[in-house]
């Protein structure tokens, strides 16, 4: 079923890479909840939703598209629907869940049809590239940050944080024993590095495990968005077509330049530059988030901590499948996830020794030619400095095919279309 011989690897490896994955996203179940609690959602709704979610598009992209690409609400995503739909526009979250339902039938009504596919076929193969090495930056910075060895600094806006700090400590100890261990092609090396870094955190006190260790999951208030009639007419009458549009540029870029960038990584993009099973996968994203709108949470994205799994082996739809489980476990161990998980000094040698396996990709732009120069060096830096990869990407295509507008070279009318609307999405929306 899932073609393990065909893509080199095995059932061990690949249940490795899943478990490598949900320890380094399973924060989403802490963090999503928490800003989704600022809207107003019960956070014990918000926490099933995140799970509901993330199981039915992991388990999509594993079993019906064959990828090891996790699927989960995006961050970035639920701070818009919170601080900017639920507060900015003083509206309740049930109006903004609407907004995401809607936006989530748009999107997947463009995941059956050749558009999005198409996409990922048009894009120049600099923007994935350029796309892959950004999130490879902006997922190292921000596991830099979650470990402490980064901090805000009001003069130079970062600057270098203790790392006489415990947490610092554990991470650079996780992080040179990753790194040892890939250097010397040892299978599972990440996990391996995990493991020791949340076995230092428990001797210090780091990591603590309440008396209560199993918790059923509830849903206080059941499905908050079921007729498409009235997600609409809540659109319509709040006239909250900004939001729906910036939903959906957001979501479709943030989802397609995540996929190619875990594709490349994993080394599943066809000759063509289209991603094995593209129109799957989308489908996958597509359905998550209609789902998840209707049980209380923010928008699904492809997640980029899935090329943490990619490093670790992980090549088919198993990864997912074990993602997906663990996430359907972690519904009654939640005491047990939010301990590990609130642990940044555990994930964040994964998320930078990622970020440093993604960068190496850079290398097969053409840096010679400026005009492709230039547009990498803005997806590169802004990303992390932003801390958006949707701005990132946002900011790529509009330079790229501007750049190639001076040079008089032909670039396909969806990139220039999609520029105008990123324009837009980010001057005026």
């Amino acid at each position: 079923m899932f073609k393990l011989s065909a893509h080199n690897t095995t059932v061990k490896r690949e249940i490795q890479a899943g478990f490598i994955t949900f320890i380094t996203m399973a924060y989403i179940l802490v963090v999503n909840p928490t800003i989704l609690a600022d809207a107003g959602i019960p956070q014990a709704q918000a926490f099933s939703a995140t799970i509901i979610a993330t199981l039915v598009g992991t388990l999509l992209m594993g079993l019906y598209a064959n990828l090891p690409i996790a699927v989960a609400p995006g961050m970035g995503l639920n701070a818009y629907f919170t601080y900017t739909l639920v507060v900015g526009e003083k509206i309740p979250y049930q109006t903004a869940l609407s907004v995401v339902f809607v936006s989530g039938i748009i999107f997947l009504l463009l995941s059956l049809s050749p558009i999005r596919t198409k996409l990922i076929e048009v894009i120049p193969q600099t923007l994935k590239l350029a796309i892959t090495g950004g999130i490879g930056l902006f997922i190292a910075s921000l596991g830099l940050k979650m470990s402490g060895i980064l901090v805000a600094d009001e003069a130079t806006l970062i600057t270098i944080g203790s790392l006489s700090s415990p947490e610092a400590i554990i991470t650079l100890i996780g992080l040179m024993t990753a790194a040892i261990l890939t250097v010397k092609r040892v299978p599972g090396g990440l996990l391996y590095a995990m493991i020791l870094a949340a076995v230092l955190a428990f001797i210090i006190g780091d990591l603590k495990f309440s008396s209560t260790l199993i918790a059923l999951p509830t849903l206080p208030e059941g499905l908050l968005v079921v007729n498409p009639l009235t997600a609409i007419q809540d659109v319509l009458q709040y006239g909250l077509f900004g939001g729906v549009l910036s939903f959906v540029l957001v979501t479709m870029f943030d989802t397609t330049g995540t996929m190619v960038a875990v594709g490349e990584q994993a080394g599943l993009i066809e000759k063509d530059g289209s991603l094995k099973n593209s129109d799957r996968a989308l489908l996958s994203d597509s359905t998550a988030m209609v789902v998840g709108s209707m049980f209380g949470t923010s928008p699904t994205t492809a997640y980029v901590e899935s090329a943490s799994g990619v490093a670790a082996g992980g090549r088919t739809g198993l990864t997912s499948v074990t993602v997906g489980l663990l996430f359907a476990l972690a519904a009654i161990f939640g005491p047990v996830v939010q301990a590990i998980s609130g642990v940044p000094s555990i994930t964040a040698p994964a998320l930078i020794l990622v970020g440093a396996l993604m960068l190496q990709n850079i290398k097969q732009i053409e840096w010679e030619d400026f005009s492709e120069a230039f547009t990498a060096f803005v997806i590169i830096v802004i990303m992390p400095l932003s801390g958006s990869i949707a701005t990132g990407i946002a900011f790529g295509f509009i330079v790229y095919p501007i750049m190639k507008a001076v040079q008089k070279q032909r670039v396909h009318s969806l990139i220039y279309l999609f520029a105008i609307l990123f324009f837009i999405q980010l001057f005026f929306l």
